[in-house]
């Protein structure tokens, strides 16, 4: 009977904690489906809204065109710096600090977007005349300061891309001419080696015409000339002659003569 309580307590303890794990990724899938949608509907609005406001820089003159051109311009400084930042941030963690930056510049910036769109709803428009002025130089420190960073990041990023490629050439350089080398090594007639297909050098050849030369004086003794018996015999040539000039003198004595 303890055994089987045992048996069910653990059943139960397993059940358990398969609900709370179901309970508990249910929840944390919600979350980040949540946080994507919430994602994709303000980046939508704000599309919404940059569209707006690139309508009214249009449509409407005076003041209130320049309000949605001061308005539109800021935001498009700092999302395209938002973007570049972000995009070199996993090649370069150096640009985590131009990030943070950023963001102290989105704060400063969501705050003259407030002062701008409280400004565009302003009906006296001697009040607007005297404070866009000053708008318009907040507007063009924080944009200016966001498109250094966005400059700076994207000639880090050249500068990274082209050590990258200098290197990657001479790596590929390097690698071609070990590829070239297909042919291995072939002993010459006296010992040396060079590669198949290249020119021997002076010594090499003047150790080939040495090893041939007198291959080359037996071939030659039957060149020119037609080879005699005595050369063929080995034998001298002044003995021979002497030979000859005996046997071609008379016998005095007579034939019979011994």
């Amino acid at each position: 009977m303890e055994a089987l309580g045992i048996v069910v307590a653990l059943v139960a303890l397993l059940g358990v904690t398969l609900l709370v794990m179901a309970v508990v990724g249910t929840v944390k899938a919600a979350k980040a489906v949540a946080a994507k949608v919430e994602r994709h509907s303000s980046n939508a609005q704000r599309a919404v809204e940059n569209a707006t406001l690139r309508a009214k820089t249009i449509t409407k003159p005076g003041d209130q065109g320049r309000i949605a051109g001061l308005r539109l311009s800021l935001r498009t400084a700092l999302d395209s710096t938002r973007q570049v930042l972000q995009g070199g941030l996993p090649q370069d963690g150096q640009l985590g600090d131009a990030l943070q930056l950023l963001a102290r510049l989105d704060s400063h910036a969501a705050e003259l977007d407030a002062e701008l769109r409280l400004l565009e709803r302003e009906p006296m428009s001697s009040r607007v005349t005297a404070k866009l002025p000053e708008l318009r130089e907040r507007t063009e420190r924080i944009t200016h300061s966001a498109d250094s960073l966005r400059w700076a990041a994207q000639d880090r990023m050249r500068r990274f891309a082209d050590d990258e490629l200098a290197r990657l050439s001479k790596e590929c350089q390097d690698e071609a001419g070990a590829l070239r080398h297909w042919t291995p090594a072939e002993p010459a007639a006296d010992g040396t080696e060079f590669a198949a297909g290249s020119a021997p050098t002076a010594d090499a050849r003047s150790a080939a015409a040495s090893a041939d030369g007198p291959a080359d004086r037996r071939k030659g003794i039957g060149a020119g000339r037609q080879t005699s018996a005595e050369e063929l015999l080995g034998l001298a040539a002044e003995p021979l002659s002497r030979l000859a000039d005996r046997l071609r003198k008379p016998n005095p004595a007579g034939p019979n003569h011994r």
